[in-house]
């Protein structure tokens, strides 16, 4: 992981987010000890003092719901350091969580079921324990995905190894909400793998949020970055699907999953205009649908973000942000549509069929009284209608800018409000360029425009089994039989005579090997062993890995002395 006291601009932001979500932890507890005291109480003025606390608790939670935000809302620090003239991005914050130790648990545990000396695995819990800090703080790379990775992998054995489905081991796991900062405790593990698999989801985002937004291969990187978040908060929300958290809820994740994916289409757009947009005719009809496509991901992120539950939680400037973006890239479809009418007339040398079946691609139907192919001749209703799309491309652009400068969050963005401008300024001098004498004639309403996409946008499911991840306490043998599931005796010694080789009993099965067709007169028997018992040591050493022949091997490896070897049941 990263240095945790390292004065990073998103290690501040951390910081902040642990501060604050330890002051809502307070005004919490504050409020639910006042509710409880006003439900106890029949004394009038007691109920006054509790009421006018109350307001106050109520009120100070709702300004650290603000900071938090303000947090969520802090884009700046999470895009790339080189100069851009691009609507900034938007990442997720990681989840805070408390220490949390297993030593004494894991220790009792490994003594009590396993019937190990415990002393011998205080290597391998410190191991976990180091691993589980490191991932607090991962660092914004794929080295920091295949930690968390590595956390989440290495938790499924943990679970398996230490966490029994009838008992709680004691060991309590608290995680922040991203949105609220309210704590969620628990014991068992669902809420410590979902939370790593909801910071791996929201590293992708920072990652993504990181790339140079100026070249190709910066652009190709955060598109890969936003799907494969999106990939990873789908699969939270399909397999972990009652997470106390609101931050982790199916409705909140499904809202995430959706803005990520708007962002991956951004970004596509962005790629596809990097090199300079031709003023052409069927460049521009490209531009107009791609663009189109964007604004309508992002009005459908908006419309997700305003339903209930979703609502209340998620912060007020990506759902203000969220319209913004689709005005503004409404907008621009209707600038490129507009560039089309005005700028290129048809002409002798040109395919007027073709033309006509890419311009009528773009519409669902035609204003009263138009025709497609009559307005690629006539020049009047050319521009009539390139100046109704222009119209309509700037009410689009004032509408953004509207509701960005009613967000104080998004008004302190100062990209946003030179994007938006200049965008704004670029439609109304294009609209000035145009003849004014027949305004009154300009009646014409201009028709939404039909989006369409070239590069489909899905989610990258996550691959873990790219990462290998190796047992932390393998030493306990193999899982299928070495489980919290499992009960089983505490390890027998069995000292076997044996003559000529005869042992009175066979071994079968894989790692560890288990006896087998028991003679129930031999001296194995009268000592204790039973059928189906497994082998954990012979001679004193460990075989839980070994398979039959590897076992045999130590037997003939012992001569004609006595083998001793440990048994369980």
């Amino acid at each position: 992981g990263c240095n945790p006291l390292a004065e990073t601009g998103r290690s501040k932001l951390q910081n902040q987010r642990a501060v604050l979500n330890q002051q809502i932890l307070r005004a919490v507890r504050m409020r639910a000890g006042a509710e409880n005291l006003l439900r106890a109480t029949n004394n009038n003025k007691v109920r006054e003092q509790v009421l006018l606390e109350l307001s106050f608790v109520n009120s100070d939670l709702q300004i650290l719901k603000e900071e938090l935000e303000g947090l969520n809302i802090s884009v700046e620090v999470y895009q790339n350091t080189e100069e851009t003239f691009s609507i900034p991005l938007v990442p997720l914050g990681l989840k805070e969580t408390k220490e949390v130790d297993f030593t004494l648990p894991l220790k009792d545990f490994i003594l009590e079921h396993y019937s190990e000396d415990s002393s011998e695995y205080e290597d391998e819990i410190a191991d976990l324990m180091d691993l589980r800090q490191a991932c607090r703080t991962p660092s914004r790379d794929e080295a920091g995905i295949e930690m968390l990775i590595s956390y989440f992998l290495q938790l499924g054995y943990v679970e398996n190894r230490f966490f029994p489905p009838t008992r709680h081991m004691g060991v309590l796991f608290t995680w922040y909400d991203s949105f609220t900062g309210v704590p969620v405790c628990q014991q068992n593990m669902l809420l410590e793998k979902a939370s790593i698999l909801f910071n791996i989801g929201a590293l992708y985002t920072q990652i993504g949020t990181r790339c140079n937004r100026q070249t190709q291969a910066g652009l190709e990187n955060a598109v890969d970055a936003f799907q494969r978040a999106a990939g990873v908060l789908s699969y939270l929300k399909e397999t972990f699907t009652h997470t106390p958290s609101y931050d982790m809820s199916p409705a909140m994740l499904n809202v995430l999953v959706k803005m990520m994916l708007a962002q991956a289409q951004e970004c596509v757009f962005e790629q596809i205009g990097l090199p300079g947009i031709r003023n052409e005719f069927f460049t521009l009809v490209k531009m107009t649908e791609e663009v189109a496509k964007v604004g309508e991901v992002y009005m459908l992120v908006n419309t997700a973000m305003n339903q209930e539950p979703v609502k209340e939680n998620i912060p007020y400037s990506w759902s203000k942000l969220a319209q913004i973006k689709s005005d503004h890239y409404k907008a621009l479809a209707h600038y490129f549509i507009a560039t089309i009418l005005c700028d290129h007339e048809l002409q002798s040398g040109d395919d007027e069929d073709q033309q006509g079946k890419a311009l009528s691609q773009l519409y669902d139907y035609m204003p009263e009284g138009l025709m497609v192919l009559t307005v690629l001749k006539d020049k009047v209703q050319r521009k009539q209608l390139g100046k109704a799309h222009l119209r309509k491309a700037i009410v689009y652009h004032e509408e953004a800018l509207r509701v960005c400068g009613l967000c104080k969050k998004l008004r302190n963005i100062d990209v946003l409000q030179e994007v938006l401008t200049a965008a704004h300024k670029r439609s109304l001098l294009k609209y000035a360029q145009q003849e004014t004498e027949d305004d009154f004639l300009s009646l014409i309403q201009a028709p939404d425009i039909v989006s369409k996409m070239e590069h489909k946008i899905e989610t990258i499911a996550p691959q873990f089994s790219k990462v290998k991840v190796k047992d932390l306490f393998h030493r306990l043998g193999p899982l299928t039989v070495f489980s919290a599931k499992q009960r089983w005796t505490a390890p027998r010694t069995i000292r076997i005579y044996h003559k000529a080789g005869e042992l009175g009993f066979s071994l079968k099965g894989g790692s560890p090997v288990q006896i087998y067709c028991l003679d129930p007169v031999c001296s194995a028997a009268s000592l204790g062993l039973k059928e189906g018992d497994y082998i954990v040591s012979v001679g004193g050493a460990d075989c839980k890995w070994l398979g039959v022949n590897e076992v045999l091997e130590k037997f003939k490896s012992m001569g004609e002395q006595p083998i001793e070897i440990e048994v369980i049941s």
